[in-house]
């Protein structure tokens, strides 16, 4: 089995390193040349495909040679809007379904398809009605994906090293507590969003997957959480920001299917992540 990691960014790039340590033949797809240079000490061959391109994609499948393949989707739209999330997205997991006729596919799909807004619990079985166009894009997409016999991971919102949005925004003063700060919270650490997909790519059945850390927190709690650990005042209150491009939603993603499916989080919480991953916290402070 070759296993085809299409978008070899922050998270696919984790995912295809852990395949390759344990021995997988491992192919990183990413949309630019200079890309491909910038991963060259990697210990997997990487090749430049614009995955919206049906086209692009044939010409990766005469160099990637004979399969069976094993393909993740893990391209990021680039912060673009509902254009490019139908090319990266929907367009591109067509191409590779299409072109590749993978054995096995999964995409990475958000939790943000849940919609819901009352602070409850959210699994698998839950509705999955997002009021974006981004959302819907992603909805579509997923349904495309499983109803050709792949598994979608909704990842939370991811953080790690050189990258925490809540950390950088503490840090620079430039937080802000939410209207009551009682919306909560779900992430998952680069480590361990690495590991869940490479988990789904190689062992698990169709389906859906959430792929968040065991401990959703309040963004308030978060926050005065920060303060006291790194002795700095807490973040003011303030506004909701109802300007997010996947909607505002409140609500607490469950990870019980994929922890019996034998996955565990190297940092169950953020709060360990931030004890724990030092290079996390000193990239932050800057």
């Amino acid at each position: 089995m070759k296993y085809i990691v299409a978008g070899c960014g922050y998270i696919g790039v984790a995912t295809a390193r852990l395949l390759a340590e344990v021995g997988c033949e491992v192919i990183g797809v990413t949309y630019s040349q200079e890309s491909v240079v910038e991963l060259e000490c990697e210990p997997f061959d990487v090749y430049s495909c614009d995955i919206s391109s049906a086209e692009s994609v044939r010409l990766l499948r005469g160099k990637v040679g004979d399969g069976p393949f094993a393909v993740l989707h893990c391209a990021s739209s680039g912060r673009g809007g509902a254009e490019a999330y139908q090319a990266v997205y929907h367009d591109g997991c067509v191409n590779l379904i299409t072109e590749l006729s993978p054995q096995r596919f999964v995409f990475c799909s958000s939790t943000s398809v849940y919609a819901q807004t009352d602070g409850g619990w959210v699994d698998e079985s839950a509705e999955a009605n997002p009021g974006r166009e981004t959302g819907r894009i992603l909805r579509a997409t997923e349904d495309f994906v499983l109803a050709r016999g792949g598994a979608v991971v909704r990842l939370a919102g991811i953080y790690g090293p050189g990258r925490s949005v809540l950390l950088r925004k503490f840090f620079s003063g430039e937080a802000v507590i939410e209207g009551d700060g009682l919306r909560w919270v779900n992430q998952i650490h680069r480590n361990d969003a690495a590991s869940g997909l490479a988990l789904t790519l190689r062992d698990l059945p169709p389906g859906i997957y959430n792929l968040a850390d065991d401990q959703p927190t309040a963004q308030v709690e978060i926050y005065r959480w920060l303060a006291a650990r790194f002795g700095k005042a807490c973040p003011p209150f303030g506004p909701v920001d109802e300007n997010r491009k996947r909607g505002v939603t409140n609500k607490r993603v469950s990870n019980a299917r994929l922890r019996e499916c034998g996955w565990s989080a190297e940092f169950p919480s953020f709060f360990s992540a931030v004890d724990r991953d030092e290079g996390m916290v000193s990239r932050a402070q800057g």
